[in-house]
């Protein structure tokens, strides 16, 4: 099959850099439930100009291109061992073109392979059926999305709803806790695949298969497809919004499957995928993998767009180093604009602080937790994406990294906890959300790449990249003065969740 590598090739590209029409059709959708000039309306804009920029440059939608999953239904008697070679080597060579970012690492000693290969990675699940054609399909789902992947076992006690049996109202509350959990940390709002039944594993394998399902299908199970409206309808109540900032529209997708199980077991497995719903798939010819179809391209969706900042006109602008006087002036809801000098770190780089002096001063400056893609050449390093990633990792170690090296801003998503949230009123800093996904809009703001540290000891997603930016807005979620938004939306959310606990279906 001459011509399979470089179908599987494009297709990689493609999920990267391309969102699909259904997924495009339920951001567009959500636009108008929300109050314009809201925190989730200004998301949403930063959103449809982030697609629209990665479609029009080819880069990754999401710096986090997860570990691509593929799904593929082969003829009888095709030769799959053949086929998983070439993947490995379309999936090494998107690496190579910055389409994905190198996100295999060694679980034992952290060594990052570069090259996105190695045991359990890429993902390839071989299917046969009785057709002429080869069918692939891919996801590419980010860490922060997957971590919030969600589990239950019937029956139990669900905090904020109570008891949930093994029945389909039971299901109902496992699925409204899973989009509650979630707040804003998986990159709100979000699409969810549920499974009932199976046993842990094929759950969730069961699970995320049900992403791979059309926004606009029905489910051919009555009461299922009565359960995913219902799911929709509710979960957008809970008023948690467009990265957690509280609005209307908090999910855009829910799709139900269904296993049988074993009796003494109940598993409802819930997979949790972001707004950056990456998932393409193609139909191949049987003998030259020569690309016949996609399988999820309708019709071509263009994002709206326009020529205003999405953030508005009274935004703070802050140059390292800042004052503690120019952070104690902020408070939750302020829209800040960067400038000038920040510095990139996650989790290896805060374990390694812990213990170990900075390479470079951090004095007044700003810590952004962020994995980028980066591409070198003749010219030096080059950001090709560059959003935030989840923060919430790093409460373990922010207070004391704030303290011990004298920072004044924290940029990153979903928020961090107590412990941070009281070394911000102590030290005399805050917190700033970026919008998550909006890898292509952040990386416009890069404009020099200033130096690299622990690049060969963390590889590229943990080294810490210096980064001298221009025009790099976020909001303050966290101030210095003790408030927190997203403790606020997680506080209003869990009423409004409580709410639902009485029975729904009998």
């Amino acid at each position: 099959m001459k011509d399979f590598k470089q179908s599987v090739l494009e297709l990689i590209i493609d999920t990267s850099t391309n969102l699909p029409p259904d997924v495009r059709r339920a951001l567009i959708q959500s636009q108008v439930k929300e109050e314009v000039g809201s925190r989730a309306a200004i998301a949403l804009r930063t959103i449809f100009d982030n697609v629209s920029m990665s479609e029009e440059l080819e880069g990754p939608i999401c710096q986090d291109t997860g570990l691509p999953t593929f799904i593929i239904h082969t003829p009888i008697g095709a030769n799959q061992l053949v086929m998983e070679k070439e993947i490995k080597e379309a999936v090494a060579e998107a690496t190579k073109l910055g389409k994905l970012r190198t996100n295999s690492v060694d679980s034992l000693t952290g060594a990052n392979t570069g090259d996105n290969l190695g045991p359990g990675t890429p993902a390839i699940h071989f299917h046969q059926w009785e057709n002429d054609d080869i069918e692939v399909k891919l996801i590419l789902k980010g860490g922060g999305c997957e971590n919030k992947n969600i589990q239950y076992s019937l029956p139990m006690e669900i905090d904020g709803l109570g008891k949930a049996g093994r029945d389909l109202d039971g299901i109902r509350k496992c699925i409204l806790h899973a989009v509650y959990q979630a707040q804003g940390q998986g990159c709100s709002a979000g699409f969810i695949g549920v499974a009932i039944g199976g046993d842990r594993t094929t759950g969730y394998e069961h699970a995320k298969a049900q992403l791979f399902r059309k926004m606009d299908d029905v489910n051919p199970i009555p009461e299922l497809a009565e359960l995913e409206n219902y799911v929709m309808d509710t979960a957008n109540e809970l008023g948690i919004g467009t990265m957690g900032f509280g609005g209307n529209v908090t999910l855009l997708g829910c799709k139900i499957g269904v296993l049988n199980r074993l009796p003494a077991s109940f598993f409802v497995s819930v997979a949790y995928n972001c707004w950056a719903f990456r998932r393409q798939g193609v139909l191949l010819d049987g003998q030259t993998g020569a690309r016949k179809a996609w399988l999820y391209k309708d019709e071509k969706v263009k994002m709206p767009t326009t020529t205003s900042s999405s953030f508005g006109e009274s935004a703070v602008v802050l140059k390292a180093p800042i004052s503690e006087e120019q952070i104690r002036k902020l408070k939750v809801g302020d829209v800040v604009i960067i400038e000038g000098e920040m510095h990139t770190g996650r989790d290896a780089l805060h374990k390694y602080l812990m213990e170990h002096d900075a390479p470079v001063g951090l004095n007044g400056g700003v810590i952004y937790h962020c994995g980028p893609v980066m591409l070198k050449d003749e010219e030096g390093w080059h950001v090709k994406a560059a959003g935030p990633t989840t923060s919430s990792r790093e409460e373990p170690y922010q207070a004391e990294i704030i303290k011990k090296f004298g920072l004044r801003a924290i940029i990153g998503k979903g928020g961090m906890g107590p412990k941070t949230l009281a070394g911000l009123k102590d030290q005399g800093a805050v917190y700033l959300n970026a919008i998550g996904g909006a890898a292509q809009f952040y990386a416009k703001s890069v404009k020099k790449v200033t130096g690299v540290d622990y690049l060969e000891q963390f590889g590229i997603p943990e080294a810490m990249w210096h980064l001298e930016v221009e025009g790099f807005p976020a909001i303050v979620t966290m101030d210095s003065h003790g408030n927190s938004l997203h403790a606020e939306v997680d506080e209003l959310s869990k009423k409004k969740l409580e709410e639902f606990a009485a029975p729904v279906f009998s």
